[in-house]
């Protein structure tokens, strides 16, 4: 009786097996713990479209606005998302501000970075480019140019917005930074000893390229910004003792 016993309740534990199988076979599409992994894909996903949308919002409420008049609710209300989804993203309207900032510099950042790491390369000639390309930006991408705008034309430095001064001066230094060290690699392949401080010289350059910027911003229609950059950048280097990258020594 006990082996009796013993084989009907194998065949039951195989039979209960066998239809828990055929149920999950069956149900997983409605089981939560099943689908956990693609539901948090998903999750992340949506997460992701909800930043974007925010910072896209933030741009164009910035520029209608400017910073200090926009609430967080404004953008919000223009995103089509809670207010809450904005305090899930950013601790505040500086942090947004500066992650709208950092989205559209990033690439330019890491252009001015990676100057002078390739001995392939000529720094100066790389320089010119990471100076340029920005600029390039800004006159052929709308977005670009609005981020760019915003952050020079429609902001005041109060209360909550000292965060994105402070931000503003760190980007300042890392770019004088990176240009001071360009300067310098520059002239040492050529042999040449710069007329100024490579300091005073990477100032004098960011200083330019700001000033341009900012001009260009506030009367697009007064002058070509690339072309008047590319022969500013020019004279300036030349008056450092810098050839033309395409001239010979």
């Amino acid at each position: 009786m006990g082996a009796g016993g013993g084989t009907r309740g194998s065949k039951l534990s195989l039979k209960v097996y066998i239809q828990s199988r055929m149920y999950l076979m069956t149900h997983a599409g409605h089981l939560p713990f099943l689908k956990s992994q693609p539901m948090a894909r998903r999750t992340k996903e949506d997460a992701l479209a909800t930043r974007q949308q925010l910072l896209e919002a933030a741009e164009r409420v910035f520029a209608e606005k400017g910073v200090s008049r926009t609430s967080l609710q404004d953008i919000a209300q223009a995103a089509g998302a809670s207010r809450g989804a904005i305090y899930w993203h950013f601790k505040n309207k500086a942090d947004l501000f500066n992650a709208m900032m950092e989205r559209a510099l990033l690439p330019m950042e890491q252009a001015m970075q990676q100057i002078g790491h390739d001995p392939k390369q000529d720094p100066l000639q790389e320089l010119q480019e990471a100076i340029l390309s920005p600029m390039r930006s800004i006159v052929s991408d709308d977005r670009t140019r609005l981020v760019f705008e915003v952050a020079t034309l429609k902001i005041e430095y109060v209360d909550e917005l000292l965060a994105i001064k402070a931000r503003h001066v760190q980007a300042y230094a890392d770019g004088l930074r990176e240009i001071h060290r360009s300067l310098i690699e520059a002239a040492s392949r050529r042999g040449l000893r710069l007329p100024m401080p490579p300091a005073v010289a990477a100032q004098g350059l960011q200083a330019l390229m700001a000033g341009l910027i900012h001009t260009w911003l506030l009367a697009p229609q007064a002058f070509e910004l690339v072309p008047v950059a590319e022969a500013s950048i020019e004279a300036y280097l030349a008056g450092l003792g810098f050839k033309p990258c395409n001239a010979t020594a």
